[in-house]
């Protein structure tokens, strides 16, 4: 592994993105609220799939909010490495194996639809988004994976999406063979973001940031959130898992993606979308950022909690200097999507619970199911007919081809929630632990999640999850304690960054 000393990254835990620098975010609050003002529908969360979906039902007539735990594009959307696709993460043969072909052609139907809403709002909203058409290419470098490459390409055809092999792919990686799929597009998602929260806010509804919802109470055939204590008929939860303990929670696993922004000493920038099929794969775009232009390369996915965040960002380096000559990385940041258990996102009402509504499970494809999402929920709830309805129903039995990953991803929450625990050793100790770190440690019988600060202060915290008790992880890279069962992530004070947790750590006496 390259020696961390060689390496250009910050490791000061602002792994932000370019997208979400702080000028970036262009649109706070709407309208003052009332509590006691009743909503057609709240919507939790101020990413693509929320927003979208607001703009949706306030321009049908609905009066909507937006409540977001932090600010806008805070999420995968303002982390998003920004490829917006016509194929998925699940290939459309994954798909018609557990679906049936009716099955993957809706999920294709639905991915392209999703594209060309994100098309279609740039378009007709004037959003100077950075929108790009560019050309993909997908590439095998071995024989297993050329064996992979040709069911895509057949699964890519049978749905009616338009990819053929290509000799030629802009990259100095050694391949076997490759794909190419036209018509693909990047743009920068805050600015689209920021397009269409404008748009919201001018068709009468309103965002309140900094508002995390920790729960509903249901009354009289109304949904109040809490605390915000605003009530509606309807609530959609437009974030990574519906908050707090669900049946989510065990089918879908939550990962964290890795990205560098680079700037090059020499060569040509790619001009287009370029994918291996390592697993974990990499891939890499280029985007004019500040008026300069920068290599962006991702990859080394890992489940939350689990990998070495810092590796992950140094061995992401390493493999781009060894095919690009690149002179710094302006940026570095990671981002968390969920992968559901059997390849397909949950979209719709949610299990018993009448009047509540979700989206999740988008895999790595977050742009364009998030902005397709809108569209269904809006129908749904507009009491219109959806052809997705039944599909990404939330309810549905899950087909065989998911069972062993359910086991798989259970199984492994089951290890650590006890695995941790006994993980812990009474040589641990405070003294022990280097300015900048974090570490879960034991003293005097009693475990601690602590972080020491560079001038010695100490952040003492309880180690349990708040959402289902698992032992947290510290992520030195970003300054963060991971859960490695459901994806919950705290800041060094506890606080909630990412659910499903809603309670903050507690604090050690």
């Amino acid at each position: 592994m390259m020696n961390k000393n060689t390496l250009t990254l910050k490791r000061d835990g602002n792994c932000k993105s370019p997208w979400q620098q702080p000028e970036r975010i262009l649109v706070k609050t709407g309208k003052d609220f009332v509590s006691k003002e009743v909503y057609d529908c709240i919507i939790v969360g101020a990413g693509v799939t929320g927003v979208t979906t607001a703009l949706m039902l306030q321009s049908s007539g609905l009066k909507t909010v937006i409540l977001e735990a932090h600010t806008i594009g805070f999420g995968t959307t303002g982390g998003t490495s920004a490829h917006i696709n016509t194929f998925a993460d699940t290939t459309y043969k994954e798909a018609e194996r557990a679906f049936g072909k009716e099955g993957a052609q809706l999920f294709a139907d639905a991915i392209k639809e999703g594209f060309d809403l994100i098309k279609s709002y740039s378009a007709t909203l004037n959003i100077e988004c950075d929108y790009e058409t560019k050309t993909a290419f997908l590439y095998a470098e071995n024989d297993e994976e050329v064996k992979q490459l040709s069911d895509i390409y057949k699964g890519c055809l049978q749905v009616g999406v338009e990819a053929e092999y290509t000799p030629d792919v802009p990259t100095k990686v050694p391949y076997q063979q490759a794909l190419k799929l036209d018509g693909q597009a990047q743009f920068h998602p805050l600015k689209y973001l920021n397009g269409l929260a404008k748009a919201y806010l001018a068709a009468g509804g309103a965002i309140l940031e900094n508002a995390l919802v920790e729960g509903v109470v249901d009354t009289d055939g109304l949904h109040t959130v809490n605390p915000i204590g605003l009530s509606a008929g309807k609530i959609i939860y437009a974030t990574h898992l519906p908050p707090n303990l669900n049946v989510f929670n065990f089918r879908c696993g939550p990962y964290r993606s890795y990205v560098l922004a680079a700037k090059l000493k020499s060569g040509k920038y790619p001009d287009a979308l370029i994918y291996d099929m390592q697993e974990p794969y990499h891939y890499v775009r280029s985007h004019i950022i500040d008026n300069e232009q920068l290599l962006l390369i991702g990859g080394n996915d890992h489940k939350t909690g689990h990998g070495d965040a810092e590796e992950s960002f140094a061995d992401l380096e390493k493999y781009t200097r060894k095919y690009y000559n690149i002179s710094s990385v302006k940026y570095s940041w990671s981002s968390q999507y969920y992968v559901p258990v059997d390849g397909l996102p949950y979209i719709g009402e949610m299990p018993f619970a009448e009047g509540i509504y979700c989206a999740t499970g988008f895999n790595g494809n977050g742009m364009m199911l998030g902005s397709i999402s809108a569209k269904i929920l809006s129908d749904l709830i507009l009491y219109k007919d959806s052809k997705y309805k039944k599909l990404f129903d939330p309810s549905r039995v899950k087909p065989i081809d998911g069972f062993s990953e359910f086991l798989k991803e259970n199984a492994d929450v089951a290890y650590h929630f006890i695995a941790d625990r006994m993980a812990i050793h009474d040589t641990d100790s405070v003294k022990r632990i280097p300015a900048g770190h974090g570490k879960v440690i034991e003293v005097d019988g009693q475990k601690l999640a602590v972080y020491r600060e560079g001038d010695g202060t100490i952040h003492a915290l309880s180690p349990v999850c708040t959402h289902a008790g698992c032992i947290i992880n510290w992520n030195a890279a970003e300054k963060t304690w991971d859960c490695p069962c459901h994806g919950a992530r705290y800041d060094i004070d506890g606080n909630v960054l990412v659910g499903p947790a809603t309670k903050k750590l507690n604090k050690s006496v």
